[in-house]
């Protein structure tokens, strides 16, 4: 089964890259853009999707600075 998994920093958390991101696209000429957050998107075939929230807390995610969502899709994704 395919899954992607979404993680992005908790509220609250410092987002440097988010804020680069939030400062560059109104000096590109793109207005009204707030509170910008970067994340990262994993997507992983696996045969027992059982085993991915385990996988988020111990290796995909830092649990401490991070919240994760679990997306499982066909195999075709």
């Amino acid at each position: 089964m395919r899954a992607r998994v979404l993680i992005r920093p908790k509220a609250g958390i410092l987002d440097p890259q988010g804020d680069a991101v939030e400062r560059a696209l109104p000096a590109l000429g793109f207005g009204g853009v707030s509170a910008v957050h970067v994340g990262r998107l994993i997507e992983l075939d696996v045969e027992d999707p059982e085993q991915l929230q385990a996988m988020c807390e111990k290796l995909l995610a830092n649990p401490l600075v991070e919240d994760y969502e679990v997306q499982l899709l066909d195999a075709s994704g």
